[in-house]
């Protein structure tokens, strides 16, 4: 007994010797099947049944990923899905589909270096033209061609021709109850055109704003309206939700304010929607550049967005038909929208005089239009909501830091003084592009070339300065074309003949010894590529031009362009010639009056409410009867530069006290809390 308990002692003994010994070589030891422990890569080391069932410790990636087929194609099959649906429910949308399919991202690169080139002294035509055979005296023709093309869009730049497809289901049941036809353009509204490639027809220049950027060394992207974090404005729309109803994308009027009060408006804490009637024009970049967001869908869609909006504003009289479908959609929301009517004709309050008393206020331009329209409605029997507001327009902040007047853009780096500097280098070298020396006076006029801007008459009245023809005045009443609809008999043009006398006799400031040397006189008519531009009408200044050659080559054409204080600061007179019932406002007036330049302007409608005749400039009546009138005010400015200066410095106060940001938008705040706040 004792014997085996010895042995028993001594194979435990041999058993801790082996296995400290068989760890401190790092051998790992492992029970056999016969008991005894033998390392696990030794041949005598096997598990049972080792050929029948593998071992776990040596299981792969591979045979993992295996066992958990199943869940690995439910991933798969669920991924491809929502990708499928992802894809049709873009491709459902009509406006995202050139951007999905890539020509978004080519057009924008297109768009940008075509802006930027700067080709002068040469008339482009591209796209599809259409002849104009003009005969001359000597029975030559002249080919005109006219082409229609979007400006900022290259025309070899075309849209994808794949075939749309269909529309999911999903897409399709709300839009099934009713097809909105929206109109999406106005009276106006024309295929742009270009001037021929003909020395007859003047030369085109510009757009300048590489050269703006490059001597200002200061560029308005990035650095828009400001907003004024004093006033009601911004208290009053801080974290409140807009909807903003454009009837086009010209760069025209009332377009260009409804993009600055949408930038107003974010730069002061609100949130902006877009509802754009009609795509065509120049502003789209500019809108996405400035990050307003730009609803892609203009009916059921735009409805409910602004259903839900503090306030929807809309800004022409155009957008009466998308006024009515919205509250046909939503009846309580008429009394969330206001609408900023910017048009004085009554074809224009012809199509809105429907929805005029369902909205809640409508907000007018100038004293003459409200009176105007408050005529017609009483003539139709429609009674307002709301007493009329009244919102003149005013000179964005860029603008007037680049003429040198203070605002919210001032640095210690870019002070108003320093810009009005720098902007006298840049008239000077825009002059030096336009082929201009110091003796020659630049009358230019910015804005949509048709009938009622009276672009003709213009031409016609400088025709008599630059052929040196003698002005003839008799007591006959003159014949007055269709142009303006109107009639105006000679007394008219007598009350403004004496005009320059006058303004000599009271100020004192022109006499034989001080009188200035005549300048020789050139004109600068825009906007070429406008949206707005009647074909017809330009075929005719093209024709009047190719019959007077002295005249086209004093005449100068400019692009349709957002980056205008080049052309103001290389200008010395401004005039607006708006016929009919006259200019509604007039933004580019006192644009025109920040530079420092005289104005002069037909004496009718907002233009009469601006210009101070014998002040900050002339005016002169409608009609071809005030050509005469328009001439002799050119002659007089052209011998007497010192008139025009001491006009433009009295236009430039005029401007400083009544048309800056602040006072449209302490305007815009009383109609604000009159439409939002809680009574």
């Amino acid at each position: 007994m004792e014997d085996c308990n010895n042995s028993k002692g001594e194979v435990h003994a041999n058993f801790t010797q082996q296995k400290n010994s068989s760890a401190r070589s790092g051998i790992c030891l492992k029970s056999s099947s016969s008991g005894r422990s033998t390392p696990q890569n030794s041949p005598s080391f096997q598990r049972p049944h080792s050929t029948l069932t593998p071992r776990r410790e040596g299981k792969g990636v591979a045979q993992c990923y295996g066992s958990n087929r199943i869940l690995l194609w439910l991933l798969l099959i669920t991924l491809w899905a929502y990708l499928g649906f992802f894809v049709q429910s873009r491709w459902a949308h009509d406006e995202k589909e050139d951007e999905f399919s890539g020509f978004k991202s080519r057009q924008s690169v297109a768009t940008n270096s075509y802006v930027e080139q700067n080709q002068h002294h040469d008339l482009i035509a591209r796209n599809i033209s259409l002849s104009v055979n003009i005969e001359q005296g000597m029975n030559k023709p002249i080919d005109v061609a006219l082409a229609k093309k979007e400006y900022g869009v290259l025309p070899e730049v075309k849209a994808s021709t794949r075939k749309r497809r269909r529309r999911p289901m999903h897409v399709l049941r709300g839009k099934r109850r009713r097809k909105h036809k929206l109109e999406s353009g106005g009276l106006e509204e024309l295929e742009p055109e270009i001037p021929p490639r003909n020395s007859t027809s003047g030369f085109l220049v510009g757009p300048f704003g590489s050269l703006e950027d490059r001597i200002l060394q200061w560029s308005p992207q990035g650095r828009y309206e400001t907003c004024n974090t004093k006033g009601d404005f911004e208290r009053l729309v801080w974290s409140r939700s807009f909807v903003l109803i454009f009837h086009e994308l010209s760069m025209t009027g009332a377009p260009l304010s409804m993009m600055e009060l949408a930038t107003e408006l974010l730069s002061c804490g609100a949130s902006v929607h877009a509802v754009v009637l009609s795509r065509k024009g120049g502003l789209m970049q500019e809108l996405a550049r400035r990050q307003i967001k730009v609803l892609d869908d203009k009916a059921y869609h735009s409805f409910k967005t602004a259903a839900k909006a503090d306030l929807v504003i809309a800004g022409s009289a155009v957008c009466a038909s998308w006024i009515e479908q919205y509250i046909e959609h939503f009846p309580v929301g008429a009394s969330k929208v206001a609408w900023w009517i910017m048009e004085n004709r009554r074809e224009y309050f012809d199509r809105a005089k429907d929805m005029l008393q369902r909205v809640k206020i409508l907000i007018f331009l100038s004293e003459a239009q409200s009176k105007q329209w408050q005529k017609w409605c009483e003539e139709e029997s429609i009674k307002l909501r709301l007493q009329p507001a009244l919102v003149p327009l005013s000179v964005n902040d860029e603008l007037a830091f680049v003429a040198g007047i203070p605002s919210t853009h001032n640095t210690a780096s870019f002070s108003a003084a320093i810009m009005d500097e720098r902007r006298k280098l840049l008239r000077d070298s825009v002059r030096r592009e336009m082929g201009l020396s110091d003796n020659d006076m630049l009358v230019m006029t910015l804005s949509s070339i048709n009938r009622g801007k009276g672009q003709l008459f213009l031409l016609e009245s400088a025709r008599t300065i630059v052929e040196d023809e003698p002005l003839h005045h008799d007591n006959k009443k003159m014949p007055v074309s269709s142009d303006d609809g109107q009639h105006h008999d000679n007394s008219s043009v007598v009350a403004f003949n004496n005009i320059s006398s006058t303004f000599i006799k009271s100020k004192q400031v022109v006499s034989n010894n001080n009188a200035t040397t005549a300048q020789s006189l050139k004109i600068l008519i825009g906007s070429v590529g406008s949206k707005s531009n009647k074909v017809d009408y330009v075929k005719g200044l093209l024709r009047f031009l190719a019959h007077h050659s002295n005249l086209s080559k004093s005449v100068l054409w400019t692009s349709a362009t957002t980056r205008v204080a080049s052309l103001y600061s290389a200008a010395d007179v401004y005039v607006i010639n708006s016929q009919g019932l006259g200019e509604t406002f007039g933004r580019v007036t006192i644009e025109a009056m920040a530079f420092g330049l005289p104005v002069l302007g037909t004496d009718a409608g907002g233009t009469q409410e601006i210009v101070e005749h014998n002040v900050t400039g002339l005016l002169h009546p409608i009609g071809r009867t005030g050509n005469h009138v328009l001439a002799e005010h050119l002659r007089f400015l052209l011998e007497n530069s010192f008139v025009r200066e001491k006009m433009g410095i009295e236009g430039r106060k005029k401007m400083q006290r009544m048309f800056l940001k602040q006072n449209m938008y302490e305007k815009f705040a009383e109609i604000l809390d009159m439409c939002i706040t809680p009574k």
